[in-house]
């Protein structure tokens, strides 16, 4: 018998029960593909006869009739894999549940390469984010956090998908809602919780608070509290990164709220004029503060909003697609200037601590997008249906993110507060012998470092 018949009908003969009784790979999202689990049957099993099977497949028509049933009953058409392995043994592709749309440009294939380990740290880090910051929640109420607070559980797939998709010499700059990305920049639990509760441990020395953590060594130049005000200093970082010529970019992340500033098209004007690595990234979760986007924006399809700048719509609930997006900009920037993602996320708290978040949307709205469009159940699907990982072992990482969470609490609770002196410090350039007078200007009161 032809090789290539032989090794047709010998895995049609062995993987047809199989596969016949094994559930589909993720209900709904993901769709059953016949054609991936006899590849990876054959690659664990059979891996000197794949390639005579894969030139039989492409002459699947010439087969006899009962092999060709068989090979198309277990192999489904080849053009549709929503999972399907790569030369690596743990390197796949992913399809993205909703297609990218595109604004004067070609939008990025929904086909994403991921790994056991990449599904796997997506998970940890989602559930560590979600867990500091539901963290944060009970000590706002507690009266250890003051000052503002805004949350960021729900949006979580944005910071890690686009942390995947780029180094630490890519820039970061973005608004008030910067806790989980100072975590993905690499920012530590402690840092975080002692700045939130005004502690010298914080990343900011405690003296910035929830809407001002800052990591210089990973090019994360804050949040910012004035609405719109760090779009245009991230389009500086990005003429920065030009003018070096270190192959580079800038993601200027922005809410819906602030898509209408004109700010921001003024420096997205200068942007395209000059051709700047300047990615701007709307955060749409579809309220600001308190109004729902379309009483705020007669066009509420910010990726278009450039103009003459290519924009492309994002599933921000899909870790994966945001770091596909990322990556497509990110090559997009360095070629050809700046672009626009809209991430389509969700957020779960309200605007700001002191907003219950439910009076200008209803609870049901709420718990449907969590069952529907969780960022973090939606890996969790992924790594169960493709035996990454179990059910139990997905319960102990959330269990000791919850305890890593509890004793980065603890030390935070323990930092002191930052010396008065610090009230001078990172206002006036060290060195020049800056005095600071009373009130009448006759008595020197301390001279500056």
């Amino acid at each position: 018998m032809d090789p290539d018949k032989k090794a047709t009908c010998y895995a049609a003969k062995s993987v047809k029960n199989r596969i016949r009784t094994k559930p589909p790979l993720v209900s709904n999202s993901f769709p059953s593909s016949r054609r991936t689990r006899v590849f990876l049957f054959l690659r664990t099993n059979f891996s000197p006869w794949l390639p005579n099977v894969r030139r039989a497949l492409r002459r699947r028509d010439s087969l006899p009739p009962q092999t060709a049933a068989a090979s198309s009953f277990l192999l489904g058409p080849i053009s549709e894999p929503s999972f399907s392995p790569t030369a690596s043994s743990d390197e796949t592709y992913v399809e993205t549940q909703l297609p990218f749309t595109g604004h004067n440009c070609e939008p990025p294939s929904r086909s994403v390469s991921t790994s056991s380990s990449e599904l796997l740290s997506f998970f940890r880090d989602m559930a560590l984010m979600r867990r500091m910051e539901i963290a944060s929640d009970s000590l706002y109420k507690s009266k250890l956090i003051r000052g503002f607070c805004h949350l960021y559980d729900g949006q979580e797939a944005v910071a890690v998908g686009m942390e995947a998709a780029i180094t630490k010499k890519d820039a970061i700059i973005t608004a008030y809602r910067d806790h989980c990305i100072f975590l993905s920049r690499g920012g530590t639990l402690l840092q975080a919780f002692a700045e939130l509760m005004g502690r010298r441990d914080g990343c900011s020395h405690g003296k910035g608070g929830s809407m001002h953590f800052y990591k210089k060594d990973a090019n994360f130049y804050g949040g910012h509290g004035i609405v719109g005000a760090q779009i245009p200093l991230g389009c500086g970082v990005a003429f920065g990164q030009k003018y070096m010529k270190d192959e580079s970019v800038t993601f200027a992340l922005y809410g819906d709220g602030a898509a209408n500033q004109g700010q921001l098209f003024e420096a997205l004007n200068m942007s395209a004029l000059w051709d700047l690595p300047a990615i701007l990234v709307c955060e749409n979760n579809h309220y600001g503060m308190g109004t729902a986007e379309w009483r705020a924006a007669k066009s509420p399809a910010y990726y278009k909003r450039g103009d003459y700048v290519p924009g492309l719509k994002v599933d921000g609930m899909d870790a994966l697609a945001v770091k596909q997006a990322c990556k497509f900009a990110k090559e997009h920037a360095l070629k050809n200037g700046p672009i626009i993602l809209e991430m389509d996320t969700y957020r779960y708290h309200g605007h700001s601590m002191s907003d219950p978040g439910s009076t200008y949307r209803t609870r049901d709205e709420i718990s449907g997008v969590r069952q529907e469009r969780d960022p973090i159940e939606r890996v969790r699907k992924l790594i169960l249906a493709h035996d990454v990982a179990t059910a139990a072992e997905l319960k102990d990482i959330e269990k000791q993110v919850r305890k890593e969470v509890d004793d980065a609490i603890a030390q935070a609770k323990e930092s002191p507060m930052p010396d008065s002196s610090e009230l001078y410090t990172n206002v006036y350039v060290k060195g020049l012998g800056a005095e600071v007078f009373g009130a009448d200007r006759k008595e020197v009161k301390s001279v500056l470092p």
